[in-house]
Order: structure tokens, then sequence, then C-alpha cells
């Protein structure tokens, strides 16, 4: 059965003097502030869409690295992914990049890899994002 999530964003006023807010509908968890200045030259405390998207591929990641290791015979006992999105005004989003530090029992360096290179490819994020290059740092802790 497919799972539709949703989030609202209400904007106000033009890009650069203009703001907004995005609220977590689906499990409303949490209402972000958002602006043109945070996404382009970033601003503590602000989010932006790179965040979030961020967000969505170190979670799905690390969803689909956990269930591909177990697959393998080798159930991981914890998995920490950062992605961090890059986002270039004149160009868009460029990248993201996945480090991820992972505890794994019993698992060579090479399978880990492998597998993790896998997950990469095979997330369902990751699939969405087929317009942009992602890179993964994987290690073994």
């Amino acid at each position: 059965m497919a799972l539709t999530s949703e989030s609202t964003t209400v904007w106000n006023g033009d890009l650069r003097s203009g703001s907004g807010t995005v609220t977590l509908d689906s499990s409303h968890a949490a209402e972000f502030p958002v602006n043109w200045r945070a996404r382009a030259e970033g601003v503590a405390g602000t989010t932006n869409p790179e965040e979030l998207l961020g967000a969505a591929h170190s979670a799905c990641f690390s969803m689909a690295f956990s269930n591909a290791l177990a697959s393998f015979g080798s159930a991981p006992t914890s998995i920490r992914t950062t992605a961090a999105v890059t986002f270039d005004p004149a160009e868009g989003i460029t990248g993201s990049h996945l480090r991820v530090d992972a505890t794994v029992p019993g698992i060579s360096e090479e399978d880990f890899q492998r597998i993790a290179e896998e997950a990469k490819a095979t997330c369902p994020v990751s699939r969405a994002l087929v317009g942009i290059p992602i890179t993964i740092e994987a290690q073994l802790v």
C-alpha cells in the first residue's frame, strides 16, 4: 500500500525579501521558517530546502543500508548518516554527500563498502535525486 506524506509551505512576499514557514503536516513534528537569504548564504537557526532534503536522504539511506546489511547476514548495531546537500544559487542543488559511520559486527571492509554503495544507489531518495551527483564516505567503526 502506497503512503503519501505531506508538507505545506506558506510564503509571503517576493523571493529576496519574503519569507515562509514549512510545516510537516503528516507527522505534525515541526514547523520551520524559510527565506532566500538562509538558502543562498546560510543563516543560523533558519532551515532551507536542502537541509530538509538532507534529512530525507540520510534517513532513507540509513534504512536501506540497514536492510541490505541484514539481508547479507550482518545486521548493524548502529548507523549514523549525515547527508550534506549542496546548493548554488546560480545552479541549484549540485550534489548530496553521504557520510556514514556504522558498527557492523562480523563484516569485512570490502563487503561493507560494496553494500554501502548498493544502498546509496538503491535507496528511494537517491533514486529520486538521479539528476545530481551522490557521493559516499562510509566508515566501519
